[in-house]
């Protein structure tokens, strides 16, 4: 795909930021089929349920992608405001019993018929975009600034806490510095995150669970058989891949070894069946991915839509480092899936809707340099 026109411009958005999660998504698909298939084919008499309905989210996402590419940026930035609105209503609307979908002692879904949905993706999308605008719309001395990033936090975190959904809540607030680190920082940053984790380090306290994920991060085999077991099988699934892996379609962790196996810990099976070589892939497509993302958000001219930019971006791969770090034992267990990757609707439409957006902001970019020669 030809980008660089004669005057230096370019045509059409960068092909890369649509292939290499069009790439990510189709090796999901692969792994969540087989890791359900043993456990599909016993309860629907079909090996291939978990991996159609992905296919099925794909096709949706898709379309929700080229709807979000055709809106033009300026209609985007103009209905911020009402985009966090709705999305913040979802949230609450959550915690209603007449929607509420509860699982694992959550209440985090909306459920309408048959379908349900995370209203947290979409408040994560809205939020970028309406703090993106609120800092840039007007000039702003870095305290407040910062002072409107801590606002829409505040406001935005309350239906997350009530769910509950710390791991969410703290996503959301790195999220948020992250915006502002970006145009304004690092010492107001750093100040509220201290603050952060002194209070997500309280929550933790309050709730026995929470704690069994920390016991259990600090020396999973204390506590073998209950709260450490996730952890200790994902590294097992580590182990019995070695270096090339044992197979598509091979690995014992579909055998209920390992809980999650096809959400929060897919990585886990893709080392368990594609080994190092897999595992590599995954990482490298993200790295490059991300390296043709900040190429876009520096050859931004707007400040709007290069802060928006760089809000899309760390919104998917922030949430990406925390769910490798789960798996690989570096990090705490959040429940937090990997994009493009684990199964389920809300998430991968909702990477889908970023891709567009992000497809929409390369479209529009002129004289974009920094493409030039790769």
């Amino acid at each position: 795909m030809e980008r660089e026109t004669s005057d230096g411009s370019f045509q059409g958005p960068d092909p890369f930021l649509w292939v290499i999660p069009l790439v990510l998504t189709g090796l999901g698909i692969l792994i969540i089929s087989s890791t359900t298939s043993y456990r599909s084919l016993s309860i629907y008499g079909n090996p291939f349920v978990f991996g159609l309905r992905q296919f099925q989210f794909l096709g949706i996402g898709l379309i929700a992608m080229l709807v979000a590419y055709m809106i033009p940026l300026r209609w985007t930035q103009k209905g911020t405001a009402s985009l966090w609105v709705i999305a913040l209503a979802l949230t609450w609307l959550s915690l209603v019993p007449a929607f509420s979908h509860t699982a694992g002692g959550a209440s985090r879904w909306i459920r309408l018929g048959p379908l349900t949905f995370q209203p947290l993706e979409l408040l994560i999308l809205a939020s970028v975009a309406h703090l993106a605008n609120r800092l840039t719309n007007e000039p702003l001395s870095s305290r407040r600034a910062f002072g409107r990033a801590l606002l829409l936090f505040s406001v935005a975190v309350v239906p997350l806490l009530f769910q509950p959904d710390l791991g969410g809540a703290l996503l959301l607030g790195f999220l948020c510095m992250g915006l502002y680190v970006n145009r304004y920082g690092w010492f107001y940053p750093l100040i509220g995150g201290a603050g952060l984790c002194l209070v997500g380090g309280l929550l933790v306290t309050f709730e026995k669970y929470r704690m069994r994920r920390i016991w259990a991060f600090l020396d999973p085999w204390k506590d073998p058989r209950d709260s450490g077991f996730q952890v200790i099988q994902g590294l097992v699934a580590f182990a019995n891949g070695g270096f090339w892996g044992v197979g598509l379609g091979k690995g014992l962790q579909k055998l209920h070894y390992l809980p999650a196996s096809h959400t929060d810990f897919i990585f886990s099976v893709l080392a368990e069946e594609l080994g190092f070589p897999g595992t590599a892939l995954v990482l490298l497509l993200f790295a490059f991915w991300a390296f043709r993302v900040k190429q876009l958000t520096c050859c931004q001219e707007g400040e709007f839509s290069s802060l928006f930019s760089w809000g899309l971006a760390i919104s998917i791969l922030l949430p990406m480092t925390i769910n490798l770090g789960g798996v690989t034992k570096l990090l705490p267990l959040t429940g937090m899936p990997l994009p493009f990757l684990s199964y389920g609707g809300s998430s991968l439409v909702s990477m889908w809707i970023k891709v567009g957006l992000l497809l929409r902001l390369s479209r529009e970019t002129k004289g974009e340099k920094a493409f030039e020669g790769l």
